[in-house]
C-alpha cells in the first residue's frame, strides 16, 4: 500500500545546517575528526543556578501541567526583565510560555495567516521562516537585502511589498545569519510601517556593540519572540516565550491549549532562575563570544572571504565565498569532507546569501583557530 502524504507536508525543505550536521557527524563515527561550525548551539553548560533549580523542583514534584500561558511566576519575571532592561511595561497575561519558540511561529503563523495571505520576510534570513509561513497556509514574501544594511531590511523596501494580503513583518536583531543589530532609529522606521511587527529576539544578550533594542519600544502592536536557549545556553531544555498585543492572547492560548497544552514544569522553574539569577553567566559567556567573534573575523579577512560588515550581536559570521564557488552547498560538503570542518552553506538562509558561507564561533577558540589554519590549507590547495 502507497501511503499518500499531504501536499503541505513537501513544502518544507530540509534544514541544510542540520543536513551538513548530520553528514559531520556520520563522518566523526567513521574516525574523521570534525570542527562544528555549522549550528547555532552554545558550547557552554547550562548555568549552575539553573541546574540546582530545576533539580529543586524536580525534588519537589514540578512534573504537573501548569497555566497554558505559563507559570504566573515566570511570567512575571519576564515583565520584570524587560521593565528593566528596555523600560517596556507588559503584563503578564500578554505571556505565552512554551517549549521554545518554534512552536510558538507556528502557532502565531497559523493564527494570522489565511490561505494565500502574505508574511514579509529577510532575504538572507533564518532557514526555518519560510518552512512556518507555508506549514500554515500562507506565502512568505521575501525581501531581498544588502550587505551593506548588515542584510537587515530597509523600510522602503518593505512599503513596495505591502499589498492587500500581507499580515505581517517579520524582523530578527540580532539577526541569523548575519549577526547584525537593528539601532533604535531603523525600528522605528520599521515599526512606523501599516503592518504588525513580529520581532525575532532569540539572540538577545548576546550583542556586542551598541544598544540592544526591543520593538515593544517603538509600538505595542508587535509580537515578539524571545527565549532561553541562546543567552542562557539551554538549547535543549526548549523554553520560550511569545508576548502578544492582549486582543490576540486568547486565541493564541486557546491554539497552545490544544496542541501544546504547557511547557515542561521543572524546565519553566529554571527559567525563573535564569532571569534572577544568571546575569553574571550571561556576561561571562558574552565576553567570551566576543573574543571569538574578533579573531574569527580578522582571520576569515586574512583568508579573502568578504566580511562586507562586522556581526555585532547573535554568534555568526556570514562570509562571501563566491570567489571559491558560487553553490555554498557544494562548497560547504567539499571543505567538510576535505577538512572535517563544518560550516552552513549561505542557500539555506535564501537566495540572498548564495554563494556565502555561515560560521559559528560557538566553539572554543582553540578549536576556531585550528579550523582557519584547515581551511586556509584547503584554500592554497585549491589555488584560491
Amino acid at each position: 500500500m502507497k501511503i499518500k502524504l499531504s501536499q503541505r507536508s513537501q513544502l518544507v525543505t530540509p534544514f541544510l545546517a542540520m543536513e551538513v550536521m548530520e553528514r559531520a557527524k556520520e563522518m566523526e563515527t567513521a574516525g574523521r575528526d570534525i570542527i562544528y561550525l555549522c549550528l547555532g548551539e552554545p558550547d557552554f553548560s547550562t548555568p549552575p543556578a539553573i541546574l540546582a533549580e530545576t533539580r529543586q523542583a524536580l525534588a519537589e514534584g514540578a512534573t504537573s501541567y501548569t497555566h497554558s500561558l505559563g507559570l504566573l511566576e515566570l511570567r512575571q519575571e519576564i515583565c520584570r526583565h524587560y521593565r528593566d532592561h528596555y523600560a517596556v511595561e507588559i503584563l503578564p497575561e500578554q505571556v505565552i510560555v512554551s517549549s521554545g519558540t518554534s512552536p510558538l511561529m507556528l502557532l502565531l503563523f497559523s493564527a494570522l495567516l489565511e490561505d494565500g495571505e502574505e508574511l514579509i520576510l529577510p532575504d538572507p534570513g533564518y532557514a526555518c521562516y519560510p518552512g512556518f509561513v507555508k506549514f500554515s497556509g500562507g506565502n512568505p514574501v521575501l525581501v531581498k537585502t544588502a550587505a551593506a544594511n548588515g542584510f537587515q531590511p530597509q523600510p522602503e523596501q518593505i512599503r513596495e511589498l505591502i499589498t492587500e494580503k500581507t499580515r505581517g513583518l517579520l524582523i530578527n536583531s540580532p539577526s541569523n545569519p548575519a549577526g547584525s543589530v537593528l539601532s533604535g532609529a531603523e525600528m522605528q522606521a520599521l515599526a512606523e510601517l501599516p503592518v504588525p511587527i513580529i520581532s525575532d529576539e532569540i539572540y538577545h544578550g548576546l550583542t556586542y556593540e551598541g544598544e540592544e533594542r526591543c520593538i515593544l519600544e517603538f509600538t505595542a502592536d508587535a509580537f515578539v519572540l524571545g527565549g532561553f536557549s541562546k543567552a542562557y545556553a539551554m538549547t535543549g531544555w526548549r523554553l520560550g516565550y511569545l508576548i502578544s498585543p492582549l486582543s490576540c492572547v486568547r486565541t493564541l492560548q486557546v491554539l497552545h491549549q490544544n496542541f501544546l497544552i504547557c511547557a515542561n514544569h521543572f524546565v519553566q522553574r529554571g527559567g525563573i532562575a535564569a532571569l534572577q539569577r544568571c546575569q553574571d553567566d550571561v556576561a561571562n559567556m558574552r565576553s567570551i563570544y566576543d573574543n571569538r567573534r574578533k579573531e574569527l573575523v580578522k582571520r576569515l579577512r586574512e583568508l579573502g572571504f568578504g566580511v562586507h560588515f562586522e556581526p555585532k550581536g547573535a554568534f555568526y559570521v556570514l562570509a562571501d565565498a563566491r570567489h571559491i564557488d558560487v553553490n555554498s552547498q557544494r562548497l560547504a560538503l567539499d571543505i567538510l569532507e576535505k577538512t572535517g570542518v563544518a560550516v552552513t552553506p549561505g542557500i539555506d538562509f535564501g537566495d540572498g546569501a548564495e554563494g556565502f558561507l555561515r560560521f559559528s564561533y560557538t566553539r572554543p577558540f582553540d578549536e576556531i583557530v585550528s579550523a582557519l589554519e584547515r581551511i586556509e590549507t584547503y584554500l592554497k590547495r585549491r589555488g584560491v
